[in-house]
């Protein structure tokens, strides 16, 4: 019964925090997002979470005394005494565009890949998107698995991205590794994919980079 009485004193408990420069009181137990409702503002009903889809609602986050800022998510920020969070509004990409049916069949995936995602091979290897995934998936492993034409082991590592485009942002080269992920995950599902190490042998004899021993020849 103690720690129960304990815990819902720790529920009870009243913080300050500042969210989108406006200072809110709330309960220490609530999310950024609820201390939001808790303080009066609107819900949204059928838009995000509330319709039951994650609504990707990132935010920058601050801690008192700590002078370095966090990209988390909103939902899962529990808000704490001097807390400041502000939410990031930013538009998608809209520069990745494809139709799987066009991709007559599994052998064409990645040369397909290359060409939606030119920049995929251009990772600088900052590890920029992984720091600012609130998710912690290994976003930069996810890219060159995918560029490496491996795209069902890319599209296990992004099972657990909900597109809030963070690594978007943070990426100097605008990969979109979230969209590279999503990819990965259409692609496996839609065909039945052959090995990565066969596609890429397949292509670099399309492009002259091995010999072909014809029969009869000596190699």
């Amino acid at each position: 019964m103690a720690d129960k009485h304990s815990m819902s004193e720790m529920d009870q408990k009243l913080v300050n925090v500042k969210i989108d420069g406006k200072a809110i009181t709330a309960p220490a137990s609530l999310s950024a997002i609820q201390a939001l409702w808790y303080a009066g503002y609107s819900r949204i009903k059928s838009v995000g979470c509330l319709e039951g889809v994650c609504g990707s609602c990132r935010v920058l986050v601050r801690r008192a005394g700590n002078s370095e800022v966090r990209t988390q998510l909103g939902c899962q920020t529990l808000i704490e005494e001097g807390m400041q969070v502000m939410f990031l509004v930013f538009p998608r990409p809209t520069h990745h565009t494809y139709k799987l049916e066009e991709i007559s069949s599994s052998w064409e995936v990645q040369t397909k890949f290359h060409k939606i995602f030119p920049e995929a091979s251009r990772c600088r290897e900052c590890r920029g998107c992984n720091a600012s995934c609130p998710k912690e998936i290994d976003v930069m492993k996810g890219v060159a698995l995918a560029a490496k034409g491996r795209f069902r082991e890319a599209g296990e590592l992004f099972v657990e991205c909900v597109m809030c485009d963070l690594c978007l942002t943070a990426c100097p080269e605008l990969i979109a590794p979230n969209h590279v992920g999503l990819f990965s995950r259409r692609v496996t599902a839609y065909f039945h994919t052959r090995p990565s190490n066969l596609i890429r042998r397949l292509e670099g004899l399309q492009r002259g980079k091995f010999k072909v021993n014809v029969e009869g020849e000596t190699p």
